[in-house]
């Protein structure tokens, strides 16, 4: 049997808010032995990602940490700081789930990684520097030696994600803490990510606790699985006992929630939209990023063109940096294009002026992909909901009340949530207030820009039927800008597929799911992870002999 590198035992976490001790974990008790992997899951706020800030004491000054949690034996619950300094890192490395915030905004990743390698290794400039963009090469971010220099803010969600995974993994660490570490990546480059832990896991008999909501990445990776609910622990078992054997109601609903490839029929456009012009038009469309003092100019999408038709739903997928954002913002207007043209309900806005701009986005709306960012954090939501109304004239005073009131009924929110901030809010919640506002002025057009990527799997299930029972009702067009294929499954009625900024494949929903012509798009698919442990593991297999 090998030996337990994390131990925890009667484990609780509360915070004190105005007064009042609040649990957040109660009396846990697991353990994560070496060369294995130990998968938190649970809905957002059930006390995953708190649960592991808290074996490295990483909480708030407001929390209050009983119990016990032994890394290799040592106590780290009432450990001091210089004790902590020298296990965190070295010992224990931690995947934060937002890199954006977790990275430090004023120095470059290769800083940050050489900062780790020389805080715990006798290591000079040089050697260090040279780890740092093997560490950079091996999580494939494209050309090392350049991207070492890079700052944050100058990679791709994904790039920044495989940025803080090399970071991580610089020592070697023996406990692995990944919190949703395949979150913001797409499934070419997650199964490569998972392909480096398991690695990890594998090669350097390194314990892996993984939080997530992702029961894909569950069943490629897991040995052992922990269901929370609520702060507590309501079922933990084998990754077979949970996936096969759900004992628990609220695993069975949870597993229910997961959307599974193929497991949906057909999408008809309704027979009334069958014929109608387009809503969208894209016509060898070219979007560059201009030179920007030592940055050259960047050609990000190339030839593209594309149409959507009233009431129809075209999924846009491809790997991370293929240029999907850049094509949805181009699409309203957000972005200037440098070639080509595009129509949006018949008014070409290939160059458009600020008042043609303004006329567009009247017919127009956008749901960004982290809504928090995305809302103004000084506004209660219900201002946010109604200032596009406000600000298009549609609508003030008592008649701007009843229409904010009727959008948050029509996303499922209690009307007096109206009155709360942002960050009052779960995410699930921000992403419905999100689309609120988004279809305010009931737009001929949706980009929604990867609005279910930072979702758990039920919220998730409730946000994509809401999305539908809207688009049912309204028949907007939509562009949906994702690298979920479950999602796109769900959801579309036809697929587009891009590659580094090129369009390698569009068609019907089920052609290109069930019979990819393009090789990229077969890699994609193949690189999907799905939620059964054993056929995971023979895709597994099959995704790697191909390689």
């Amino acid at each position: 049997m090998s030996e337990s590198v994390l131990k925890v035992s009667n484990y609780n976490i509360d915070f004190w808010v105005e007064g009042v001790w609040y649990p957040a974990a109660i009396d846990m008790n697991f353990e994560v032995k070496a060369g294995k992997v130990l998968a938190i899951v649970g809905e957002s706020g059930s006390g995953k990602s708190t649960t592991a800030l808290g074996l490295m004491d990483l909480l708030a000054s407001n929390a209050r940490i009983s119990g016990s949690v032994s890394v290799n034996g040592k106590e780290m619950v009432g450990a001091n700081k210089a004790q902590l300094r020298r296990v965190r890192g070295k010992e224990v490395a931690y995947i934060f789930q937002e890199p954006m915030t977790a990275l430090n905004p004023v120095y470059t990743i290769g800083f940050q990684i050489v900062e780790t390698l020389r805080t715990h290794f006798d290591m000079g400039p040089k050697e260090a520097k040279a780890r740092a963009i093997e560490l950079i090469a091996m999580v494939e971010i494209p050309n090392p030696e350049a991207s070492f220099d890079k700052y944050p803010h100058q990679l791709s969600g994904g790039q920044r994600q495989r940025a803080m995974i090399a970071q991580s993994l610089a020592c070697d660490p023996g406990l692995l803490i990944a919190d949703e570490p395949t979150t913001a990546l797409d499934v070419t480059v997650q199964a490569e990510i998972l392909d480096l832990i398991r690695n990890l896991k594998d090669n350097l008999n390194s314990a892996i606790l993984l939080i997530t909501h992702d029961m894909g990445v569950v069943a490629d990776l897991a040995d052992e699985i922990l269901v929370m609910k609520d702060g507590n622990t309501v079922e933990h078992g084998t990754s077979d006992q949970i996936f096969n054997r759900p004992s628990h109601p609220y695993t069975q609903q949870l597993l229910a929630s997961v959307p599974k490839l193929g497991s949906v029929s057909v999408r008809q456009l309704a027979p009334e939209l069958v014929g109608l012009p387009p809503v969208l038009k894209l016509e060898n469309v070219a979007i560059e990023y201009p030179k920007n003092g030592r940055t050259p100019a960047f050609r990000a999408v190339s030839n593209f063109s594309l149409e959507i038709f009233p009431g129809e739903i075209v999924g846009l997928v491809g790997e991370s940096g293929s240029g999907k954002t850049t094509v949805g913002r181009a699409a309203i207007g957000l972005l200037p294009i440098a070639e080509g043209r595009i129509e949006v309900v018949g008014k070409d806005i290939s160059k458009p002026t600020a008042k043609e701009l303004r006329e567009i986005r009247r017919h127009t709306g956008i749901v960004f992909q982290d809504p928090a960012s995305s809302l103004n954090p000084r506004l209660p939501i219900g201002e946010s909901i109604g200032e596009p109304l406000f600000l298009a004239g549609e609508a003030k005073g008592t008649e701007l009340d009843n229409r904010v009131e009727d959008l948050l009924d029509s996303v499922e929110l209690p009307r007096s949530y109206r009155n709360r901030y942002p960050h009052e809010l779960s995410g699930g919640q921000r992403q419905r207030v999100g689309i609120a506002r988004a279809l305010a002025l009931t737009p001929d057009l949706l980009i929604a820009d990867e609005p279910t990527s930072a979702l758990d799997v039920s919220v998730q299930a409730r946000f994509l039927d809401l999305l539908q029972d809207l688009q049912n009702k309204l028949k907007f067009a939509c562009l949906f800008v994702t690298h979920d294929l479950a999602v796109v499954d769900i959801l579309s009625h036809r697929i587009a597929v891009m590659q580094q900024g090129r369009l390698v494949e569009v068609g019907p929903r089920d052609s290109i799911l069930k019979n990819p012509q393009d090789p990229y798009t077969q890699r994609l698919i193949s690189a999907v992870p799905i939620p059964d442990p054993a056929e995971q593991a023979k895709r597994r297999e099959a995704r790697l002999g191909l390689k």
